[in-house]
């Protein structure tokens, strides 16, 4: 079993800004006449948008590759919520750039939050750079590739307020078979200050319900046993037969000309009953927007994973202000009460956590530590700020917490929530769980991995079980980030 201790970095497929994670696109030989690759960096949205773009281009002569010296159009799928993502890019750009001299009929295009942001500057500074598409455009790619393999600089970044490609049937990229991501919003009217996904995705709309549950009964009957139904703010989902756009359709709601309105937790509970057998988790919550109706559709469903990723980013009021979060320490509190009252303690909680935030002050970092004491997040995704050009941030604050101090505070975070993990998962020990087996452990071939209801990470003997199979384990031991245990009967 000591070798198996160690195997705490499996990919997390929930993580909401992994932008250090990278997802290639599988090899798939169905006779089509040229290759497609794509890599996909940052969030869940974008893997997912990458699985969109591979059927958009299927129906138009593509087969995927996972060997990018094999292609004839190499996608980059961007991620712009911090510097470092962005740098990423533009080296993995540099790279490319060998195959592109010896192979110029090669397409290179960069899709995405950061295609978004810079547009047609992008093209500019990455001269080997052929085609630039933002998050609502790639029904445009084909037409856009054309144009560049006939040597022409392609791009469309426009916004929408409608799209949200539900007629499309993703290609699903490195899948484990498992689980699946389901989009069912786009864009974000949040507009935290320190943010740039309002201005790279654009206003929020929701996407047909019937469509999703249509597409998760799709998923279980092809074996799929999760689906993450996944938004920029899941919980502001709303639609009805007469609009998509949130905003569009909540003015409708003052008027008293809305009809039919499905809410998120309708939804979670149309997809909830699909089968018992699938499981149904979600990402991301906005601490603003997670209601008491939507709590108590978790609990009534046993398949709805006791899991809320609900990103605090500070403990302290008045940096929640600046950061324009729209709600206060003590909401945030409420509401994580109300999940653990309505839940329960084993009900997990995750966090994004956001330190060094302009003009915060000792004290103010000690109220980001005080509410993690209070809450002990099952685990973080854990940042020290990173100014962002075009933000509200980077035009009205002064980023004045110097770069040292940032990542000390950073540190006391990262401290106190391995802390908070340890001492979470250690309450799961001595008790049964009901694990979704997703595969092999990296470490042994002898032992499987899965997750259990609150989203933990479980190691177990393979014994004659495989991937999709349920199994009952008895977790004995554990490590900050991984419960380790035997099946049962």
């Amino acid at each position: 079993m000591d070798n198996i201790i160690q195997d705490i970095d499996i990919l997390d497929r929930n993580s909401r800004e992994a932008t250090d994670t990278v997802i290639t696109s599988k090899e798939e030989n169905t006779g089509k006449a040229k290759k497609l690759y794509i890599e996909s960096y940052g969030c869940q949205m974008n893997f997912a948008d990458s699985e969109i773009v591979s059927s958009i281009m299927k129906d138009n002569g593509y087969d995927t590759t996972s060997e990018f010296e094999q292609a004839d159009v190499i996608f980059l799928n961007t991620c712009s919520i911090r510097e470092k993502a962005e740098q990423t890019v533009r080296k993995r750009l540099s790279d490319f750039n060998k195959i592109k001299k010896r192979k110029p009929e090669l397409t290179i295009g960069v899709l995405g939050c950061m295609a978004e942001r810079l547009k047609d500057k992008l093209l500019e500074e990455e001269k080997l750079v052929d085609v630039v598409v933002g998050p609502d455009a790639y029904r445009d790619l084909p037409s856009l590739v054309g144009s560049a393999e006939e040597g022409l600089k392609a791009i469309n970044t426009l916004l929408s307020r409608e799209e949200t490609y539900a007629d499309i049937s993703p290609v699903r990229l490195n899948s484990n078979g498992v689980n699946a991501f389901i989009s069912i919003m786009r864009g974000c009217d949040n507009m935290c200050s320190f943010c740039v996904v309002p201005f790279t995705r654009g206003r929020e709309r929701s996407r047909d319900p019937h469509s999703i549950v249509r597409e998760a009964q799709d998923l279980f009957d092809q074996g799929y046993r999760e689906v993450t139904l996944l938004g920029q703010n899941v919980d502001s989902y709303k639609w009805s037969p007469e609009e998509n756009n949130k905003a569009w359709l909540e003015k409708k709601e003052k008027q008293g000309e809305a009809e039919t309105i499905i809410n998120f937790a309708n939804l979670i509970e149309m997809v909830a009953q699909v089968s018992p057998d699938l499981r149904v988790r979600f990402s991301t919550s906005h601490p603003k927007d997670i209601t008491n109706e939507v709590l108590h559709t978790m609990k009534k469903y046993e398949n709805i994973c006791k899991y809320i990723h609900l990103p605090a980013q500070s403990g302290n009021s008045r940096v929640l202000e600046l950061m324009n979060r729209t709600y206060s320490r003590e909401w945030y509190i409420n509401r994580v009460d109300a999940i653990r009252e309505i839940l329960g303690e084993e009900c997990g909680i995750s966090s994004d956590m956001i330190t060094g935030f302009c003009t915060e002050t000792e004290e103010e970092h000690q109220d980001t530590l005080t509410l993690m004491d209070y809450v002990k997040f099952d685990f973080s995704y854990m940042f020290f700020y990173s100014e962002r050009p075009g933000t509200l941030a980077a035009k009205k604050y002064e980023d004045d917490i110097p770069l040292a101090t940032k990542k000390r505070r950073l540190q006391e975070v990262i401290d106190r929530q391995r802390k908070y993990s340890f001492e979470r998962n250690k309450l799961d020990l001595n008790k049964v769980h009901k694990v979704l087996v997703e595969g092999t452990s990296k470490r042994s071939e002898e032992h499987l991995h899965g997750r259990n209801d609150a989203n933990k990470v479980v190691i177990f003997p393979k014994k004659n079980f495989k991937k999709g199979d349920y199994v009952n384990v008895f977790v004995d031991d554990c490590t900050t980030a991984t419960l380790l245990g035997n099946s049962v009967d």
